[in-house]
């Protein structure tokens, strides 16, 4: 496959080193292993840039404009090239940003006419991934029509272009202000030639974020003439548009390397001109080049795994990359941010602040990795999130470039917050954390700062139902089954929280409204299902139904969601009429019909097997229900087969969204031989390890290792287990047996046994 002779091109000279060095001295080199075409195909909406760990700034090849799969600006698919913006977002299913694009050109610079409903801007050129190179921290592309070299590099608030031209009298850049992805409302564009190495400027676009603001300053390497344009031009809907360009134009002798350096800032030019000047303060592309190289080999090491198999090792490390793309740090150097409250705030570096919290997704993963292999990081996006809070009023459901999107359903902060206490990472205020809690739950629309288009989704009336009423009526509120179970399992959160501080009237009342989830489940079709405002089943009912995010559920169906109740699994089993009862309907989950119906399916199911969705969140704790009714074997079969068919090492290697690292942290957890079912509760469900030695270098404790004898591929069930030398006799782990430094053996065959259960019939 053409993917594969990419990463070989790629990673050849690692490989060598990886070959000759297993046990000996030689320092691994990790980002070998990483793929980051991997998602850039099918609908996994990641992009291949170059990027640091969390960093703010992520330049990175923009080659489609407009459509689901234009939302990280670059499709594999793809041909053409419009060139290289500042700002994206990795593996979301909606677009935004692509800020401040550069395209390096050759002879009469075209930027007319523009055609609104093209993917393809004048300026564009052909490329072939054959000439593409895509490492940690380094990107690369031969751009056909300007036989221009381009690379990216970067560090965490600056990026470093380097393009090699030809022997030309026309070389230019240009700068292009107007342009973003899904062709984003302008409300503002500044810019400004501070001399003939420089420029600065600003804008403030509405989109999904509906106060985006990001400045720049550029540095290059050899003195420009230029031409700004601005000017207005029509849409394909009829509206006019301001453009702003600015048409860099210089002579270069053949194989001749422009450099030019870009610092980015949500705060000002002097910001962004200050983060340049420290993170880039010279010339030398190569060592900031290598300093990204360390930083990503940082990260991570913090997980090694031995195996003989180099694609799952590949597709483990490329799961890894992508786990740290997002949230983005906020901070400028100075300290400096702006908030959610549309005001800048001098801030501290040390405590810095971040931005991109997509937590309807990754609090179920994500966060729980991050509680193992860097709980400091963890709480550093908790003391971001509560910053929001104090400034916005309230938490954020998903925070863009501190927006209030109202994007997505719960309040999941909570869980978040609950998972670090439980573990013992509270490194924050308690007390305040709960209140803000509290505040996510509760319906209060006041002294929230967001837009009124926005109030609705982030404030929706189902809270007041679910505390007024006590259930929320389907005929009232859009997606109210969904709604409900994540606010039941949000509201055991908070019972955890509230116990925790000597609440104990709210510990109460939120444990009950935890057990709320039982309202919605029909008996008769053993389904959740909708409830209207007169208390009867919504009519008709079908379990394959879906109509997008304007249905009972949420980009999902009732099969998909009748299982998500994390925190009670005990009560969900009671519900579906006991054990056996329990276990007949999950494996139906994964036998039945994977057909779709409906007028507009959600494309977000994705990845099915039976009616069970791995390519989308609501599916990602169901396998290890096996695990609570004495079936573990099920779980290990079934978490072989997503690994076998879900993931692979190709650009459309993964099954859905990536999702700002929750599709990559599922499978990291569960790759290592465990996953959080709950989190909130630091108790981790075994399942199938995939390597034969996985070690976790815990921050400051030591190792944490899992050994999986006799493994193979046809070998993925447990014979035995054992902790510490000590025989482990159900398929379950505590947090602090992983952070203790514990060794976890596990045996492997290649048939069922009753490992960890009571019967295999």
């Amino acid at each position: 496959m053409e993917s594969k002779k990419i990463l070989m091109t790629v990673c050849g000279a690692g490989m060598l080193t990886l070959a000759a060095c297993a046990p000996s001295a030689v320092e691994t080199d990790y980002t070998a292993y990483v793929n980051p075409f991997v998602g850039t195909g099918g609908h996994g909406h990641t992009f291949p840039g170059a990027v640091v760990p969390n960093g703010m700034i992520q330049p990175s090849p923009d080659t489609r404009i407009d459509g689901w799969d234009a939302s990280s600006g670059y499709y594999y698919a793809d041909s053409t090239m419009n060139g290289f913006s500042h700002t994206h977002v990795s593996g979301t299913g909606c677009a935004d940003y692509g800020d401040i694009l550069f395209m390096p050109t050759v002879g009469e610079q075209q930027y007319n006419p523009q055609d609104y409903s093209s993917q393809t801007l004048p300026y564009a050129s052909a490329f072939s991934h054959q000439n593409e190179t895509a490492v940690p921290g380094y990107y690369s592309v031969f751009l056909d029509r300007y036989q221009v070299k381009a690379e990216l590099t970067a560090t965490k608030r600056a990026a470093f272009h380097r393009y090699t031209f030809p022997a030309t009298e026309e070389a230019g850049i240009i700068i292009d202000m107007d342009y973003s992805i899904q062709h984003q409302t302008n409300m503002d564009m500044q810019v400004e030639v501070v001399s003939d190495t420089e420029i600065k400027g600003s804008k403030l676009t509405e989109y999904w974020a509906f106060d985006q603001q990001v400045s720049f300053y550029a540095k290059f390497s050899k003195p420009f003439t230029y031409q700004i344009v601005r000017d207005t031009l029509t849409d394909h809907n009829g509206k006019m548009q301001p453009r702003c360009k600015v048409l860099l134009k210089f002579a270069t002798a053949k194989d001749e390397q422009v450099l030019a350096k870009v610092g980015i800032s949500a705060v000002d030019t002097e910001g962004a001109k200050r983060n340049l000047e420290a993170e880039i303060p010279d010339w030398d592309f190569e060592a900031v080049r290598n300093e990204a190289h360390k930083d990503w080999n940082r990260y991570l090491s913090k997980i090694d795994v031995e195996t003989s198999n180099e694609t799952d090792k590949t597709i483990f490390y490329t799961a890894m990359y992508h786990t740290a793309i997002s949230p983005n740090l906020f901070t400028d150097v100075d300290g400096r941010y702006w908030g959610m409250d549309r005001k800048v705030h001098q801030g501290s570096v040390e405590k810095p602040i971040y931005t991109v919290f997509s937590l309807w997704d990754t609090f179920r993963a994500l966060h729980p990795l991050l509680s193992i292999i860097d709980p400091d990081l963890n709480n550093e996006f908790i003391y971001s999130l509560l910053k929001k809070h104090q400034e916005g009023g309230i938490f954020p459901m998903w925070d863009l470039a501190s927006n209030y999107t109202g994007t997505m359903i719960g309040y999941h902060a909570a869980s978040l917050i609950a998972d670090a206490y439980t573990k013992g990472y509270a490194d924050f205020d308690l007390q305040e954390a709960y209140r803000a809690c509290l505040r996510s739950a509760e319906y209060d629309t006041t002294g929230i700062k967001c837009p009124d288009l926005v109030l609705p989704h982030l404030m929706p009336m189902a809270k007041y139902y679910k505390n007024t009423l006590g259930y929320i009526p389907c005929d009232r509120e859009n997606e109210s089954v969904a709604k409900a179970l994540e606010y039941a399992y949000d509201d055991f959160c908070i019972s955890l929280l509230a116990d925790a501080v000597g609440d104990y009237d709210n510990f109460e009342r939120y444990t009950k409204l935890a057990k709320a989830y039982k309202l919605y489940f029909d008996p008769s079709v053993r389904f959740m299902r909708g409830l209207d405002s007169k208390g009867e089943w919504r009519e008709p009912f079908n379990p394959r139904a879906s109509n997008h995010r304007n249905d009972d559920y949420c980009e999902g169906n009732a099969w998909q969601w009748t299982w998500f109740v994390p925190h009670d699994i005990e009560g969900l089993v009671a519900l579906m009429g006991g054990e056996e009862a329990f276990v007949g309907k999950l494996d139906s989950l994964f036998t039945a019909d994977s057909s779709l119906e409906g007028t507009e399916v959600s494309a977000d199911i994705s990845g099915l097997i039976g009616q069970y969705a791995h390519g989308n969140e609501p599916s990602h704790h169901i396998i290890h229900l096996y695990n609570y009714v004495n079936r573990p074997w099920k779980t290990q079969e079934l978490i072989d087969r997503v690994f076998k068919e879900q993931y692979r090492n190709e650009p459309d290697g993964l099954s859905g969204n990536e999702d700002c690292g929750q599709m990559s942290a599922w499978y990291i957890l569960n790759s290592m031989g465990f996953y959080q079912v709950c989190p909130g509760k630091p108790v981790y469900s075994i399942g199938r390890p995939l390597f034969d030695k996985v070690t976790v270098n815990l921050p400051g404790r030591g190792v944490f290792t899992v050994i999986a004898k006799n493994n193979s591929p046809e070998n993925k069930y447990i014979e035995s287990a054992t902790l510490n030398g000590k025989p482990l006799t159900v398929p379950f782990l505590q947090h602090k047996d992983i952070m203790n430094g514990s060794v976890l053996e596990l045996t492997l065959t290649n048939q069922p046994t009753q490992w960890g259960g009571v019967t295999t019939n």
